[in-house]
């Protein structure tokens, strides 16, 4: 009797279904909002994972200014950056970020430091769009709405 043999199989680019995600970031904490968010643009959510190849979702998020921190990190977290000069380091707290000119760039950053560096990150990367106020553009696409504060008790401040 002969073994059965057991293949994983690999999905194609051009065999990706591509669904949209609408989620509502409003007193959602960052991290565990972040990581969710990574894994709906990279596709672990789904069973035909592939690690590379694109087969993520697009997500869209409304609200990314009133995301929340626990604890002190709204004062405590620092973003740091160098501007190319000897020591030119330069650092912004969370809070700074989010009293600022582009708030959503908190989340933003959560995300990306979770997708895989390179030319497949920066792929999923561009499935996301982010924006500060309850309206989004993207209403021809009829995107689902995922609730992740029903998810988790955790995910939510003050829940």
């Amino acid at each position: 009797m002969k073994a059965l043999m057991k293949t994983t199989k690999s999905v194609k680019p051009a065999e990706v279904e591509k669904k949209w995600h609408l989620i509502d970031a409003e007193g959602l904490v960052v991290g565990r909002v972040a990581s969710i968010i990574a894994n709906i643009l990279r596709g672990k959510h789904k069973p035909t994972f592939t690690p590379h190849v694109d087969c993520g979702d697009n997500v869209i998020v409304i609200n990314a200014d009133k995301v929340r921190f626990t604890g002190n990190k709204l004062q405590k977290k620092v973003y740091y950056r160098h501007t190319g000069y000897a020591g030119g380091i330069k650092g912004v707290t969370a809070g700074k970020v989010l009293e600022g000119r582009f708030p959503e760039r908190v989340l933003e950053k959560a995300v990306e430091r979770m997708v895989p560096r390179g030319p497949l990150g920066r792929e999923q990367m561009r499935n996301l769009r982010l924006y500060s106020g309850a309206e989004h553009p993207h209403e021809a696409q009829n995107p689902a709405i995922l609730d992740i504060a029903a998810m988790n008790r955790k995910n939510k401040v003050g829940a």
